[in-house]
């Protein structure tokens, strides 16, 4: 959540706004119903909501129509990992993705601005791993000109410690960062300088709609993955459905504007059948496909696509 919005003086939403857990935990329930198998928590920072682990068990106990655990995951910054990984596994938590874009300190800061060092982050995976939150997957936004050179470092550092590195190329979400186009550092140049170092081979996707294309090394000493969204769009197996923290529910990362599910779920006469109708109604009449159209944006920036705010990164998680 960039400094320079949400200082001393930025005025946050009402907690009567949030959703509670048990408005969460229902929406989560109509959503199974429709064939969700994975629910991950992200933000923001998931691990600063107060109690999160009470969210965490409420989830766990859902089921599939075939009576199956859902795949429970969640994403965290790492600053309160350590404190908190025993705690999240005994709640029903199965694994976390880690936010790191860099070993070097000065680096890590320029990226993300925040203030904890890189050591931190580590020894939150740590004891992520030795409380079996697993496997771990590392994700390394990759901007270039910023953070290019830490492309080798953290491919040493994770490779054979059963962690999955994963590599972004640097996305235009939201209007706060900044992004320019030639900020981005193609998937295959990122490819061709681990090449260099360590050999690598493909590996067939692990699921389908997977966002990351799996490369593994020669020696057999674990696996990367590279997320190519502004070279390589995959909007058109994409099977992501995000819900913000007051109730919107939002069908691409690039969004405009969420549909209010709050207001239904508030609604006394709603039952569960009319949510199910609602999101059907939603998820059924979806065309997102802005990665796909973003070089058309390129070339006509004054497209209402190019000019209408999106939503924030920060706002609805990766």
């Amino acid at each position: 959540m960039p400094k320079q919005v949400f200082d001393k003086d930025y005025e946050f939403l009402p907690h009567s706004s949030l959703l509670s857990f048990e408005e969460i935990t229902r929406l989560a329930r109509v959503f199974v119903a429709h064939g969700v198998q994975k629910i991950r928590l992200t933000g923001g920072e998931p691990l600063l909501r107060r109690h999160i682990e009470g969210l965490i068990e409420m989830l766990s106990e859902l089921r599939t129509p075939q009576g199956q655990p859902l795949d429970l995951t969640l994403t965290t910054n790492g600053s309160l990992l350590a404190r908190k990984a025993q705690s999240l596994r005994a709640a029903g938590l199965q694994r976390v993705t880690v936010s790191l874009d860099g070993l070097d300190d000065a680096v890590f800061q320029r990226m993300n601005d925040v203030g904890f060092p890189v050591a931190e982050v580590l020894q939150g995976i740590e004891a992520a791993q030795a409380a079996g939150l697993g496997p771990i997957k590392v994700n390394m936004v990759v901007k270039r000109g910023v953070n290019e050179d830490q492309i080798l470092p953290m491919a040493r550092y994770f490779k054979g410690r059963g962690i999955t590195l994963r590599f972004i190329e640097y996305m235009d979400v939201g209007a706060s960062n900044g992004w320019r186009m030639d900020e981005v550092l193609p998937s295959r140049e990122v490819l061709s300088r681990l090449n260099e170092v360590f050999e690598m081979q493909p590996l067939s996707a692990a699921a389908p709609g997977e966002t990351a294309e799996r490369w593994g090394y020669a020696d057999g000493e674990g696996e990367i993955g590279l997320i190519s969204s502004v070279t390589q769009a995959f909007c058109g197996d994409c099977n992501r459905a995000r819900l913000s923290t007051e109730g919107k529910l939002y069908t691409c990362l690039f969004a405009h504007r969420g549909h209010d599910l709050r207001q239904l779920l508030r609604s006394p006469s709603n039952t569960d059948a009319d949510l199910s109708a609602a999101i059907a109604q939603i998820w059924g009449s979806r065309a997102d496909r802005y990665s796909q159209l973003r070089s058309a944006m390129s070339a006509d920036p004054a497209s209402t696509h190019a000019t209408e705010r999106r939503v924030e990164m920060h706002y609805i998680g990766g």
